[in-house]
């Protein structure tokens, strides 16, 4: 029997959740149903398969969180492969397949987007081993969700008849996402499931389909692996090679084409939680129907979903609205209208507004920052550094810094002088001085920092040495 390989792909940079979910920190890093991450999730769920350690999929920008998030649950990965520009579903699953099989094997691909739900975990791992036989076989096995109702946010499978002893059936179409109508008709029909981009399939069989339907999608992926670069946590792949590379989904490129394609109907609780009001769908509810996180007081309210980190939210008499608040954007809107949000986040882009892709809380590998004010000259935020952790050895052409420690133990880098840091105690970095804050304590290192100057932007960073590769060489 082969090895089985989870590949987990986490290149999207969702919005459909905004302002929760934003460009720099999509959905499938946030907690959005428990004290787990939807990444998170993604990988326990397929504890108890006798799986290998995954392969990740993700983007540049998100490859710290990555690391950081499966490290905090006990993962660590045979790979983060880094995609050096987005190219869909396709090209990163040719891309995994091929690194799985560098040594030789031929293992079992388990293809999971990382920011998805599924409520009953064991009877998805059941679905797996159900669909196993025929994976071996050569079957490309997508996992079709029973529908619950017409839902038009989805594409659908069309299914044969006949299933095996498994339930795993033939494919006989892959539909676009239907209008209200149609989709009432495939209920009534019977034999179509919702797409839910769940794969199993043997790697060596998706590459030779790929290579007889995506023959230039293969070649650039061959590429892009054969010209990756290695360290010690990630897999990046040939830039050149990947970008020339069609982007494509699966479906597309293989799924549609191939007669291996074969679908196991499944009833697990999945929900891809592409908007608010899918969230609120499976998310738990009072007995007025409200799902509601957070610091919420709610009165005479029936169908509503709040969500309030930040701050206390209160709601009086309100029915099916939508209210999330952060700590710099504030979205209401009625429960039937909120897939509009991405035209709220299209309208934030062309006016180059930062709320469209970053959180005023800013993750780094080191820890995180806040923007806690900003005025003429002048920001001031939040900064809390990791045990053990270092910023890189920089300079800034444009601005000073003032440094107040809250809490911890700092080692500070300020040109040719060494400073310990504790609580209460503070220095200031001129304009153009190379510097260094390295947390030496056990716990987090928080302190405030005051910049002043010209110009603020993130922009004006030169560095010298960084422990995460932010150096280019």
């Amino acid at each position: 029997m082969p090895g089985l390989i989870p590949v987990i792909l986490s290149g999207g940079s969702g919005t459909r959740l905004w302002p929760l979910s934003r460009e720099a920190h999509p959905k499938q890093f946030l907690p959005l149903l428990g004290e787990h991450s939807l990444l998170q999730s993604t990988w326990l769920r397929v504890q108890g398969l006798n799986a290998q350690a995954p392969l990740v999929v993700s983007n540049e920008t998100h490859r710290f969180m990555v690391a950081e998030q499966l490290r905090e649950v006990g993962c660590q990965p045979a790979a983060i492969v880094l995609e050096p520009v987005g190219r869909n579903t396709a090209p990163a699953i040719a891309a995994a397949a091929l690194l799985a099989m560098a040594n030789g094997e031929d293992p079992l691909l388990l293809v999971l987007p990382s920011d998805h739900v599924i409520a009953d975990d064991a009877g998805f791992r059941a679905a797996v081993q159900a669909a196993t036989a025929a994976a071996v076989c050569g079957r490309l096995v997508t996992f079709g969700v029973v529908p619950s109702g017409p839902e038009t946010g989805y594409g659908y499978i069309r299914a044969d008849a006949v299933a095996d002893a498994a339930g795993v059936r033939a494919v006989r179409a892959f539909v676009e996402k239907p209008d209200l109508v149609t989709a009432e008709a495939y209920l009534a029909q019977g034999g179509y499931y919702w797409n839910s981009g769940m794969f199993l399939l043997r790697a060596s069989r998706f590459i030779s389909e790929l290579q007889r339907f995506a023959p230039e999608m293969l070649a650039a992926c061959r590429q892009a692996v054969n010209t990756a670069r290695h360290d010690v946590d990630f897999v990046r792949l040939g830039s050149d090679a990947f970008a020339a590379c069609p982007a494509d989904s699966i479906d597309y490129a293989v799924m549609e084409k191939t007669d291996a394609a074969a679908v196991l109907p499944i009833d697990v609780g999945w929900n891809d939680v592409g908007s608010w009001a899918a969230l609120w769908s499976v998310a738990d509810q009072d007995g007025g129907g409200n799902a509601h996180h957070g610091d919420v007081i709610a009165r005479d309210c029936r169908n509503t979903l709040a969500w309030g980190d930040h701050r206390l939210v209160t709601l009086i008499g309100l029915d099916d609205l939508v209210v999330v608040d952060t700590a710099d954007a504030l979205l209401v809107a009625h429960r039937d209208k909120v897939q509009e949000v991405k035209d709220i986040v299209a309208t934030l882009k062309q006016a180059q507004r930062p709320e469209a892709g970053i959180h005023r809380k800013v993750y780094r590998p080191w820890g995180s920052y806040d923007a806690v004010d900003s005025g003429a000259r002048f920001q001031v935020k939040r900064i809390s550094v990791k045990p053990g952790a270092a910023l890189s050895l920089q300079l800034h052409h444009y601005r000073a810094e003032h440094w107040v420690v809250v809490s911890g133990r700092a080692r500070v880098t300020r040109g040719e002088d060494l400073l310990v840091l504790e609580a209460n105690q503070s220095t200031y970095i001129p304009v153009g001085v190379k510097h260094r804050l390295q947390n030496i304590g056990d716990g987090p290192l928080e302190l405030i920092e005051v910049q002043s100057g010209d110009y603020l932007g993130e922009d004006d960073i030169v560095r010298f040495d960084d422990v995460y590769g932010r150096v280019e060489p």
